[in-house]
């Protein structure tokens, strides 16, 4: 009787694997689709459940590897456009540009 008994304390959300981040996703109402989240979805999710503002700013800034993606996609239409076009100088910048975004994606 002389211990005192610790309270459990919950694990930062930051800390927690996507997995256990998903069985959390979903004992909250209204959220659907958690097993097509990542763990940065994820977590934006559980923290507007609970009323927590992220005050991440690079993440946001940097923007999403998602977004990134459909930007590198919509520069390589353009750039095969200029390729048939046979320009090649705009062909070489839409190039460039879709390699610093691919760097991007790899530091975010």
């Amino acid at each position: 009787m002389g211990k005192k008994q610790k309270e459990e304390k919950e694990k930062p959300l930051e800390k927690m694997t996507a997995t256990e981040l998903r069985e959390k996703a979903k004992e909250i109402d209204g959220v659907t689709g958690a097993y097509g989240m990542n763990k940065a979805e994820l977590i934006s999710v559980i923290k507007k459940s609970k009323g927590i503002t992220d005050t991440d700013v690079s993440k946001s800034a940097a923007g999403t590897v998602r977004e990134i993606k459909a930007k590198i996609r919509e520069l390589r239409k353009k750039r095969q456009e200029y390729i048939d076009a046979e320009d090649r100088k705009m062909a070489d910048i839409f190039r460039h540009r879709i390699s610093r975004l691919k760097k991007k994606t790899r530091r975010v």
